[in-house]
């Protein structure tokens, strides 16, 4: 490797499509910020696999553009007054990755406030395995809680339990001890399952067809919903009285078709989680949180770390269905 150079995956877009590579770059091909990282981990989330393969309108910035939503590093120069060299810090949201370069890169420059101190106790490579997926099941779990989820009120529901954020959200709530009901597509990944703590698994079809009726019989105390779609109109036709599901995914479709009865006849609640722009207060207690409920080791039974090289292909494999759990990268492993 040239001194003062680092390697990244790099995308261009040209006549065929995304192409990726990696490259070696310098800190003056780094965009602008007051603070520069040296990266260790990032991780493969939907939508950087949408934008290494080009399947999804993702990048809103200039090509050529480096990808990933996440990342974990140190901090090697800042200009920022609550940050200095030698802190351990996430990046997560706000635009990393797809309005300005994000983690797939061994050094990058970023803006401090999207920044927050790594969890004591919590590992760089933990954290990625959470990552974007989990701060966003736990601004769900939040939200349940915010809007009157206790624990022992009864079945909660978690849609695409298999996924980065339907695995992470099992866990998270199995943690606070919920009775956690995971929906997949996958009925084989039925002990993944309940390894992470869902004590029951139904099929996809139940939900993913869509209510039969505008309300159907109130089974679910709350609700984290991953696929959108037909999946949470059924969610919404089957939640009990007041009871509310937390939105946060689109595999299964963008639209939805529903009626007003679930929410003038039961007053459920429909509640957005929107993890890109959450409020840095949440942020730093959703991280905490999850610091003490997500202990090592079953991160690691949920997770596989990969080189950046690796990325385009497991982009692919994500796409296509045939990941489970999360994956890590390792930006600088060969």
């Amino acid at each position: 490797m040239a001194a003062n150079s680092f390697k990244a995956l790099v995308l261009e877009k040209e006549r065929e499509g995304i192409v990726s590579s990696i490259r070696l770059l310098k800190e003056a091909d780094l965009p602008e910020g007051d603070t520069t990282v040296s990266v260790l981990y990032s991780s493969l989330n939907y939508k950087d696999a949408l934008a290494v393969t080009g399947a999804g309108k993702i990048i809103r910035g200039t090509y050529p553009f480096v990808p990933g939503i996440d990342l974990a590093g140190e901090v090697v120069a800042t200009d920022a007054r609550h940050l200095k060299a030698g802190d351990v810090v996430i990046g997560t949201g706000w635009g990393l990755g797809e309005h300005t370069w994000g983690g797939f890169s061994e050094v990058q420059r970023v803006r401090s406030e999207w920044l927050v101190p790594l969890p004591h106790g919590m590992t760089p490579e933990a954290s990625m395995v959470i990552g974007t997926a989990g701060l966003t099941a736990m601004l769900g779990l939040m939200a349940l809680e915010k809007n009157g989820l206790k624990s022992g009120d009864g079945d909660v529901v978690v849609t695409g339990a298999t996924g980065g954020v339907g695995s992470l959200a099992v866990c998270l709530l199995a943690a606070e001890g919920y009775r956690v009901v995971a929906s997949t597509g996958k009925m084989d990944q039925a002990e993944y399952l309940r390894d992470l703590g869902a004590s029951e698994i139904i099929p996809r079809s139940e939900l993913g067809e869509g209510p039969k009726q505008p309300l159907m019989s109130a089974r679910w105390a709350g609700a984290i919903d991953t696929v959108g779609g037909k999946t949470l109109a059924a969610v919404l036709s089957s939640l009990r009285r007041h009871a509310s599901v937390a939105a946060c995914g689109l595999v299964g479709g963008s639209d939805l078709q529903t009626t007003v009865f679930p929410f003038i006849l039961r007053g459920v609640n429909l509640l957005g989680i929107d993890s890109n722009t959450a409020d840095q207060k949440d942020r730093i207690e959703a991280w905490a949180r999850m610091s003490r409920l997500l202990p090592g080791d079953r991160l690691k039974r949920i997770s596989e770390t990969i080189p950046l090289s690796r990325v385009p292909e497991m982009s692919r494999a994500l796409l296509d269905g045939k990941v489970r759990g999360r994956i890590v990268v390792d930006v600088r492993a060969e």
